[in-house]
Formats: C-alpha cells, sequence, structure tokens
C-alpha cells in the first residue's frame, strides 16, 4: 500500500532548511577552528614568555649569587677585624637589597636615575640639614645600570662617612650630572666639601677596586681624585650601556 505522496513545495523547503543548517554547522566549524587555532598559539606565546622569564631569572639569581660572593669574600680578605669584616658585608648587602627594592618597584625594566640617587643617599643624609645637593636631568636606567650605581653610591657613602666629609659636621656632598648630546654620554660628578683634609689612600682597598670595577661593568671610565679639598669621583659613562633596551 503506498504512502501518502508529499508534496513537491514541502520537499524543496526541506533540502533549503537542510542546506542552510550545513551551511551554518559549516561557518560555525570553521569559527571554532580558527579559535582554536588562536587558544593554541597563545599558550605557546604563553610557553615562550614563561621559558624566557625563568631563563632571566636564573641569569639575574646568578649574577646576584656571584655579586654577593665577591663581596663577602674581598670584604674578609681587606678587613682589620673579623668585626670589621662583618660590618662591611652587610652594609654592601643592604645596598644590594636597596637596589633591588628599586628595580621590583620598576618590575625589574628599568628605574629613574634620580630616585636611584636619592634612595642610595638617603640613608645617610640628615633630615634636620641636609647633606646631600643632587642635581641632574632625569631619565629611566636599565636594570644591571640601577645595580651598579647604586652600589657605587653606596660605597661611596660608607667612605665618605669613614674618612671623608660626611665624617665631621660641616661636611656636605654635590652629585651632579649632565648629558653630552654629541657624544651621548653621561657625565656623574661626586663632591666632597667642607670635610676634613685630603690624603691619596696608600694602597687600594676593595671599595675602590669594587667603584672601579662597576665603572667598567657600565663601558665607563672612572676618576677617583684625591683633591686637599675634597675627594672627587667622576664617572664618564655611554648613554647607551645606561638606557633600557627599546
Amino acid at each position: 500500500m503506498a504512502g501518502p505522496t508529499i508534496p513537491e513545495e514541502f520537499l524543496k523547503a526541506e533540502n533549503v532548511g537542510l542546506r542552510m543548517l550545513l551551511e551554518q554547522a559549516g561557518i560555525d566549524a570553521r569559527a571554532l577552528l580558527a579559535q582554536a587555532g588562536i587558544d593554541a598559539e597563545q599558550r605557546e606565546a604563553a610557553d615562550r614568555l614563561q621559558k624566557l622569564i625563568l631563563e632571566e631569572l636564573h641569569h639575574r639569581i646568578k649574577n646576584t649569587l656571584a655579586t654577593v660572593s665577591a663581596i663577602a669574600s674581598q670584604s674578609l680578605r681587606t678587613a682589620t677585624s673579623l668585626e670589621h669584616g662583618q660590618q662591611a658585608i652587610e652594609s654592601r648587602l643592604l645596598a644590594l637589597g636597596r637596589a633591588h627594592d628599586l628595580l621590583l618597584q620598576a618590575r625589574w625594566a628599568s628605574a629613574s636615575l634620580a630616585h636611584i640617587v636619592q634612595g642610595a643617599t638617603e640613608p645617610y643624609d640628615s633630615k634636620a640639614v641636609r647633606k646631600f645637593s643632587i642635581s641632574g636631568p632625569d631619565f629611566r636606567i636599565s636594570s644591571g645600570a640601577v645595580i651598579a650605581l647604586a652600589m657605587t653610591l653606596n660605597e661611596l657613602c660608607t667612605n665618605t662617612t669613614k674618612f671623608g666629609a660626611l665624617s665631621v659636621p660641616a661636611g656636605r656632598i654635590e652629585i651632579a650630572w649632565n648629558i653630552e648630546e654629541a657624544g651621548e654620554r653621561l657625565r656623574l660628578t661626586w663632591t666632597e666639601k667642607d670635610g676634613p683634609p685630603v690624603h691619596a689612600p696608600t694602597r687600594r682597598s676593595f671599595g675602590t677596586r669594587l667603584i672601579e670595577t662597576l665603572g667598567k661593568q657600565l663601558n665607563g671610565d672612572v676618576s677617583l681624585a684625591y683633591a686637599p679639598a675634597g675627594f672627587i669621583y667622576t664617572l664618564d659613562v655611554p648613554l647607551s650601556a645606561l638606557k633600557p633596551p627599546a
């Protein structure tokens, strides 16, 4: 017995509806595949970023440990007593910690030069009578330069409180820097004034070697002048060694 005849118009409508459903399914499938592709690219990029961060962290930790090791061994080697060595190590590690604090605030990317100078000298300054005069154009410097400059300034501050201008009430320090546009270089000067008479040291201490080494790390030239009126430290360094990469 034959079934009921389906009208031709109904079949055409069904075919159109089915074709539209298939086309929509194809569009949805392509969208899902595209989305999956984007997600895969994002995951791959995230994996590469995580690997880069871990490698950079490993590099920074190794550098920090090498710095700590050098500080400990050289401070003890030149110390006149165990207590003196302990104090030297503690002072330099605190300076390293303050430099890392500055970098953490800047997310280890870069930091303000003026902020670094102020942060390094603040523990040695007096709120009642300011001992430091700081001037110069501000700009951001790389994380490696932050460590080198902060450690240098701490060493200079430590020395001046023991033997230089800040060892007497009237002493003061002028820190100034300028940029030589033609040579693309920064020239920073630390000048001690109104302190006791200056005498050149009879031997090169670890602090002196550290200051010179940190300058060389920045591809800079370091000058230490023991003028009778006051000690003068000068750093002449290319801007390319200071500024963070673009």
